[in-house]
């Protein structure tokens, strides 16, 4: 119950579901006393007493048939008003905990179909723990006390009755239910996450499982893991009908019980208003056994919630070895001056606890306007120095400060305005060209577009297209070519204009005269920009004021770059070539 009660103080302050609390309470009394008060009428009139002795009571019963329908209502807007603020919020806050979150963990603790999952179906499960669990509870505790305080004031024997009746009933039939379906509960949550990942894959993957000869496979798997799920939920179904059985039976003993005590004790029209009062009261308790149901199942789905808000390295450190430890208390998030100086020293990092390092005593100095490229074979460690400085990696050693400040402590804000570019695994939306753009510069005109696709050599091509700006790629990218898809993530970090551009290999998969034609124009258009350059191609080196060779992932030569590299190259797409 803890990560429940955390998640909904994450999903932030509930007042809102006071009012509806009220309406709840208000339209549940208003239906308990009109039954009530209509038994208490028809046996009243039955003994022809004068019409003045009844008139109160025919207009409150049409007060209360009015205003039962409207304090409903009200308790549904409320309520549903305050639970789905408390969702957007919620699911605000986990997509920036994923979006803040190391890629490299991602891979290793959750799918990105689970991810979605959770995002999606976990927490709107929130609503269920407002809704259909706290209201009811709520409404149902108050108007109980209500109900057997009104029958004592009659028969405290009767009140005695349906206070047993009402304890079994709100009590022991929803705990009875709860403990039948807690296993299902979890089982349920690890099928609908097993489904998800399946059913994505099978979508994502459909292409190469259709070449390998392995989608139908695939497919009877996913198939059967849905087929596990409508089986359990049609056990959850039909434990709910029992659980509804079980007190359906509870209100009738009940009822019978009071009538027959009542018969014995209670004079006059009470003995009539009493048995129907006990059976109205019990209406309040019907959706408990269901909300029982939920409640099982609550803490898990929110222990998955909590995991992506909490996620094991956010905020950490880690020891050489890969363990992670948690981060001493954090100070104000440092502000970053707008061209701040990049210290990295004795930097390492590992890819997972235990893993090799990808990255071995770095050391790099980056001043306000100094471009640095980095060189070397693939899996030397370039995109993961690059995935370190943009806090998509957490360091096992050493340090990286930005403006003096530990990039660790620097808020997430001043980091992404501070630092951005185009690195590998850069997502392309499935939206419009425009919409992949405008993340780097919200409210950015056509022309500023224009200008960010033409340094990217993207242009005309855009305006080739029907649509132009407004053309949709694909699922992450997926109507584009390598190039395209390479340069539009291009686009979007020149259109950002970060004080700190980091590009990971920007050319690559273009032909080698546009490939250098585009760089000839970024390394232009970036002049008093700090850069880091990742590439393969000795082209746009000599613009560089420093090249770090890079092997196993070590610095193992620097300098300037005629002193590390053969120059002029034969041909620029050959091998780098390392001065001896």
């Amino acid at each position: 119950m803890r990560a429940l009660f955390s998640v909904l103080r994450t999903a932030g302050p509930l007042r809102r579901l006071l009012p509806a609390a009220g309406l709840a309470l208000a339209a549940d009394l208003a239906g308990v006393t009109l039954m009530a008060l209509a038994a208490w009428l028809i046996a009243r009139a039955a003994q022809h007493p004068p019409m003045g002795a009844l008139s109160v009571a025919i207009v409150a019963v049409r007060a209360l048939a009015v205003t039962r329908g409207l304090f409903r209502y009200g308790e549904r807007l409320a309520g549903h008003d305050a639970a789905l603020r408390a969702v957007a919020r919620l699911r605000g806050r986990v997509f920036g905990a994923l979006a803040r979150r190391p890629a490299h963990e991602d891979a290793r603790t959750v799918r990105d179909a689970d991810a979605a999952s959770r995002l999606v179906a976990d927490v709107d499960l929130v609503q269920d723990a407002l809704l259909r669990v706290a209201l009811p509870a709520l409404s149902a505790t108050a108007v109980s006390v209500v109900a057997v305080g009104c029958a004592a004031l009659v028969s405290p024997p009767a009140a005695l009755v349906l206070a047993l009746g009402l304890t079994c009933g709100g009590l022991l039939v929803p705990a009875l239910t709860a403990a039948a379906s807690a296993r299902a509960a979890r089982r349920g949550a690890a099928l609908r996450a097993e489904l998800a990942v399946r059913t994505a894959d099978l979508l994502d993957g459909a292409a190469d499982l259709r070449v390998f000869g392995a989608a139908d496979r695939e497919t009877e798997r996913a198939v059967g893991t849905a087929r596990r799920l409508r089986a359990h939920d049609r056990g959850a179904a039909l434990l709910n009908v029992l659980a509804a059985a079980a007190l359906t039976v509870v209100q009738g003993a009940t009822t019978v019980a009071v009538a027959v005590v009542c018969a014995r004790s209670v004079p006059g029209v009470w003995s009539v208003t009493l048995p129907l009062l006990t059976l109205a009261s019990f209406e309040v308790l019907a959706p408990l056994p269901t909300a029982a149901q939920h409640l099982t199942a609550l803490p898990d789905t929110a222990r998955r919630v909590q995991a992506l808000l909490t996620p094991a390295t956010a905020g950490a450190t880690a020891s050489p070895d890969g363990a992670v430890a948690p981060a001493p208390a954090a100070p104000a998030a440092h502000r970053t001056p707008p061209a701040a100086h990049l210290s990295v020293r004795g930097l390492s990092v590992r890819h997972r606890p235990g893993g090799p390092l990808a990255l071995r005593g770095v050391d790099l100095e980056l001043p306000p306007g100094r471009r640095v490229a980095v060189v070397g074979a693939s899996g030397a460690g370039k995109s993961t120095l690059l995935a370190a400085i943009a806090r998509f990696a957490v360091p096992c050693g050493g340090e990286i400060r930005l403006g003096g400040a530990d990039l660790a402590r620097v808020s997430e804000t001043e980091l992404r305005r501070t630092v951005s570019g185009a690195l590998q695994d850069a997502h392309v939306f499935h939206t419009t060209v425009r919409n992949n753009l405008l993340p780097a510069r919200p409210g950015a005109t056509d022309a500023q577009l224009h200008d960010a696709l033409r340094r990217a050599g993207l242009l005309e091509w855009v305006r080739s297209l029907p649509g132009r700006l407004d053309t949709v790629v694909g699922s992450d990218g997926d109507r584009l070519s390598g190039g395209q898809r390479r340069r539009l993530v291009l686009a979007r970090a020149l259109l950002a204009a970060p004080p700190l551009l980091l590009l990971d290999e920007p050319t690559e998969g273009l032909d080698p005269a546009t490939a250098d034609a585009v760089l000839a124009d970024v390394l232009a258009s970036t002049r008093g920009t700090s850069l880091i350059l990742v590439t393969h191609r000795t082209v746009g080196l000599e613009a560089m004021d420093e090249v770090l060779v890079m092997d196993g992932g070590r610095v193992v030569r620097r300098g300037a770059p005629r002193a590390v590299l053969a120059f002029p190259p034969k041909d620029a797409d050959a091998p780098l070539t390392v001065s001896v």
